[in-house]
């Protein structure tokens, strides 16, 4: 394994000389595998409103960042949510309302069931919560409105009030503490313990695992709406996932890595300088927190230690663990808000550019980009996780003065 930094853009890069170069092991079908894909998929696609979001080709950008090609998944659309988020809280509620209906009646429940209000006198005492920097609480909220059941949700000091009332307009009670995202996790653990609710968390940790693993296999509905986009002498070469804890870079690795390893696509995490908790885990081969003193402008990704089941697909199938820092972030957003040359204008969040901004800082180290043949034959995917999920943060950004 090797560390190198590029102080031009102050990132830091770790290549992953113990990637395992085959197909995907049979050990990490125990924590994510197809059929927990295809179920998701299954489940999700007979929602209201579901439909399969935009891959957007950005050509004029890929000729200024001189690579071949990049697309780019618009998910600031999905369910009217804002974020990919949508894929994973509310599948995540709805497994566990199914579970627990099920144990009461003592026979299997379907969606239709749920949806219909045959039991909601009974769905209306469940509670499940979580803890949040937005998305994925307001994912959780839409989860619980739409199948009956009362939520609770954690969020820290830093979380914008834009999100605040984003999560409270479908239903939920919100509670805010202070500190960071993971002494929020920690108190939503303290309190749905003693008051017997459902955590419903995108991040897992030692004796939770069920319901992040569900999370993750919502996500993987992205991956298959991609590759049915593709035909395989077009699948990208180079895939950049932004990673908080890691479960949604872990759900796009796993997915690709199952279609296309005959492809040799390289994987690339993305973190940003100021939470760096999978570079540093990487470093050290073992999960390692990372105490976050200052909150970065992608908040979605402001994430102190990493999920355990996504660190067990990433530290096997990842190429390249790098961070990027807030300095950019802006400019990309405004970059795509206004259309490069005949590229058209996207509404992308401050998560979003995560990708290009990891793809340009790369471009700047040529030891790396040759590492990993990043060249003018790349074809490279980048994801758009979310849109303008607080819209006054989003316009501030985009109508900020050079």
């Amino acid at each position: 394994m090797k560390n190198t930094t590029n102080k031009n853009c102050s990132s830091e890069f770790f290549l992953n000389l113990k990637k395992i170069d085959d197909h995907y092991p049979e050990f990490l079908k125990e924590v994510l595998n197809e059929n927990d894909s295809e179920s998701a998929y299954q489940e999700i696609k007979n929602w209201k409103n579901y439909e399969p979001t935009k891959l957007i080709s950005l050509d004029d950008l890929a000729k200024k960042t001189k690579v071949k090609k990049i697309h780019y998944k618009d998910e600031s659309t999905r369910f009217g949510l804002g974020s990919f988020k949508a894929l994973g809280g509310a599948f995540g509620v709805l497994q566990y309302v199914r579970k627990k209906l099920q144990d009461q009646m003592n026979h299997e429940i379907t969606l239709k069931d749920i949806k219909n209000g045959k039991y909601k006198d009974i769905i209306s005492d469940y509670v499940v919560s979580t803890a949040t920097d937005g998305n994925h609480g307001r994912s959780v909220a839409y989860g619980a409105q739409i199948f009956g059941c009362q939520c609770q949700i954690f969020i820290h000091s830093e979380v914008s009030e834009g999100r605040k009332n984003a999560m409270e307009e479908f239903g939920a009670n919100v509670i805010r503490i202070n500190g960071n995202y993971d002494d929020s996790l920690k108190v939503c653990i303290d309190e749905s313990e003693k008051n017997n609710w459902q955590i419903i968390s995108d991040t897992s940790y030692e004796g939770y695992t069920e319901y992040p693993r569900y999370i993750m296999a919502g996500y993987t509905v992205m991956a298959k709406e991609i590759l049915d986009d593709f035909e395989e002498h077009e699948f990208p070469t180079h895939i950049f996932l932004q990673a908080g804890v890691g479960g949604f870079a872990a759900a796009m690795c796993m997915r690709f890595w199952n279609t296309c390893f005959i492809n040799k696509i390289k994987i690339i995490i993305v973190e940003p300088t100021l939470a760096p908790c999978l570079i540093d885990s990487m470093r050290a081969g073992e999960i390692q927190i990372f105490d976050i003193k200052k909150e970065t402008i992608m908040s979605g990704l402001s994430c102190g230690e990493p999920s355990i089941l996504a660190w067990e697909i990433l530290k096997n199938g990842a190429d390249i663990f790098m961070t990027i820092n807030d300095r950019n972030i802006p400019e990309l957003m405004r970059l795509l808000a206004n259309g490069q040359g005949d590229d058209q204008p996207i509404e992308a969040g401050e998560c979003s550019v995560s990708g290009l901004a990891a793809l340009m800082a790369i471009q700047e180290n040529k030891e790396i980009s040759d590492a990993i043949n990043l060249n003018h034959n790349s074809r490279v995917l980048v994801f758009g996780t979310e849109g303008a999920t607080d819209p006054d943060i989003y316009d501030a950004i985009i109508n900020e003065e050079k």
